[in-house]
């Protein structure tokens, strides 16, 4: 079925299916004919999902396995491109710097990139820990090969759902390709999720679920913020320590110790995250814009 997904304008569309598709896992998404597809995993089956930028709206195609998962199909969607983000409020507050009005002017509407499901991005952001983004999508596809459920798909390239809690608890951790101390942070991580330690579900504590994260053994500020910024829908979540944050700032003449940055962060609550797509913006790498036909 097909279905237009209405948003507050203005909607920047670069940053937000630049990142998706650039960081696609191969087998669970992938980037054709000019749009973001994926599959779903959903309380009645499963599905497959295209989305387009458009103009006025953000097509969107679904195939699913039981029309009682329409509704939930839509909020996912609606949830992983922040559709219902107010715009004109976060450009007002981030014009308020000038050293960022300049780029919410050039390009109004940013949106963060979110998730379908907060427990496959908490572990994505863990494999993408340290790493290039390449590698985290080699790493994450290994797992999806090994533990995710075969689909079929018709269409296109999609071949798999990302597994489930259940299915990555019980994975052999000395045949991942990571560093010991990445595996461990994985599978301790998994198990935390997997025993429901953790809430990562909408509407839930985000302050207690900061807290939990980081007592996670190798689970630091940057890999939480960014599950806080991506799963846990945190529109103020915060990364001082990313690389690129601390470039941009460095290029644009803004503090870059972490300390520092926060500090003047201060100014760009309660919408923080939406200030990291900014400052993400200023560099040249794929997940800021539209791949090329």
């Amino acid at each position: 079925m097909s279905l237009r997904l209405p948003f507050r304008a203005p909607l920047c569309p670069g940053n937000l299916f630049g990142h998706l598709a650039a960081t696609a896992v191969p087998g669970v998404e992938e980037w054709r004919d000019g749009a973001y597809r994926r599959t779903l995993r959903l309380p009645y089956g499963h599905g497959v999902v295209t989305l387009w930028p458009m103009p006025d709206h953000v097509g969107c195609r679904l195939t699913l396995g039981d029309r009682r998962d329409l509704s939930t199909a839509i909020s996912r969607c609606r949830n992983l491109l922040d559709l219902d983000a107010d715009p004109v409020a976060i450009g007002e507050r981030l014009r308020a710097d000038p050293v960022l009005a300049p780029f919410v002017d050039e390009h109004p509407g940013r949106r963060v990139p979110r998730s379908v499901d907060p427990f496959e991005l908490a572990v994505r952001a863990v494999l993408g820990q340290q790493v290039s983004t390449a590698a985290a999508r080699t790493h994450a596809a290994r797992l999806v090969i090994t533990h995710g459920e075969p689909i079929t798909d018709p269409e296109g390239g999609l071949t798999h759902l990302f597994p489930t809690p259940e299915a990555l608890a019980s994975l052999d951790p000395t045949r991942l390709a990571l560093p010991r101390t990445r595996r461990a942070t994985l599978t301790g991580l998994i198990a935390a999720l997997a025993a429901g330690e953790i809430d990562l579900g909408a509407g839930g504590d985000r302050r207690r679920a900061r807290a939990r994260l980081s007592a996670l053994p190798g689970l630091g500020p940057w890999t939480v913020e960014t599950i806080a910024m991506r799963a846990l829908d945190d529109p103020d979540a915060f990364i001082p320590t990313d690389l690129g944050i601390r470039v941009a700032a460095g290029r644009l003449g803004l503090p870059v110790t972490p300390a520092a940055l926060t500090r003047h962060a201060d100014a760009w609550r309660p919408w923080r995250a939406y200030a990291v797509q900014y400052l993400w913006a200023t560099g040249d790498h794929p997940v800021n814009r539209l791949p090329e036909a």
